[in-house]
């Protein structure tokens, strides 16, 4: 449908998947139940991006903020982020999906970190859709770990602080390797980027919609496309 339409398709889509506790609870549901259907809609649209032409596709799943909300939600969160582990492997393997989680890893139980080291090992040679999750992450908690890596190379005399730009910054970023996001994508109604990806989003055209993740479609993908192709996009990069 997209392609014959004569769409130009952004190379990296950015996700920030808001919704799915008030999704819930319009239903007469307890908040994890969206979160699981969440997690099922993730699935789809991966799948029908990449159909699309979508190259790469990151999705905003658990913040360093998450934390802080209540005890019996993060821990179900993290059972459903173990289960989801298993069945990325499983769905990765079936479409060629490269996996690649972004985030501090530190932060979470060793089981998870072992999961996630199997998923992007096992699938780092995969040539279909680039798939990051974002765990445990916060834009400006990255920016200071790759600050702090950069000072220890720095430290070590690995390059001197005239070396230090743009670029080189963005090598201990996360993202490193990664191009930018074209388009970023908040459903929900919710109109701002809470601390995802701050460095990345520099020239990222938003799109905003009031339909909660787990409502969101493919034809929900196809209207942030659209208005993306709407987009002027004038500014002085390549």
């Amino acid at each position: 449908m997209a392609e014959s339409s004569g769409l130009k398709m952004p190379n990296h889509v950015a996700i920030i998947l808001d919704g799915n506790g008030r999704w819930a609870k319009s239903k007469g549901m307890p908040r994890n139940y969206g979160h699981v259907q969440g997690a099922k809609t993730v699935e789809v649209i991966c799948e029908e991006a990449y159909k699309m032409g979508i190259q790469y596709l990151t999705v905003y799943a658990f913040s360093t903020e998450n934390w802080n909300r209540p005890k019996d939600e993060v821990d179900a969160l993290m059972k459903l982020l173990r289960n989801y582990m298993k069945t990325c492997l499983t769905t990765a393997k079936k479409n060629r999906m490269c996996v690649r989680v972004l985030g501090d890893k530190t932060g979470l139980d060793e089981d998870i970190r072992n999961r996630i080291a199997e998923l992007e090992e096992s699938t780092k040679n995969n040539d279909g859709l680039h798939f990051q999750i974002a765990l445990n992450y916060g834009g400006r908690d990255e920016i200071v770990r790759a600050a702090r890596k950069m000072a220890e190379d720095l430290e070590k005399g690995a390059f001197a602080k005239e070396d230090i730009s743009e670029i080189s910054f963005a090598h201990y970023l996360d993202t490193a390797g990664l191009p930018e996001p074209d388009l970023l994508i908040r459903t929900c109604n919710e109109q701002r980027i809470s601390n995802f990806l701050l460095w990345q989003l520099a020239y990222t055209e938003f799109y905003f919609t009031d339909v909660a993740w787990p409502d969101f479609t493919k034809e929900e993908l196809i209207k942030a496309v659209e208005a993306y192709n709407h987009r002027d996009r004038r500014y002085g990069r390549v």
